[in-house]
């Protein structure tokens, strides 16, 4: 549940710094988003990023674990 309330904010949070980057590199003022699922394409697409690398560091972080306690 944790690893979803964090991917939805962080998905949010790439959409900001994403924008920003673009904003730097094309010289805009502005991001304009055409429509609301163009903007939730863009969320969902970050959010399962974010989650995919959440639960693979979950993963990695629980496999070292175990193999410690076999030691």
């Amino acid at each position: 549940m944790f690893r979803v309330g964090a991917s939805f904010v962080l998905g949010f949070v790439l959409i900001v710094i994403e924008s920003f980057i673009v904003m730097r590199l094309k010289h805009y003022s502005t991001i304009y988003f055409s429509s609301i699922e163009q903007f939730v394409g863009i969320w969902a697409m970050n959010f399962f990023l974010v989650f995919t690398k959440k639960t693979d560091i979950n993963n990695w972080i629980h496999d070292r674990q175990n193999s410690k306690m076999h030691l």
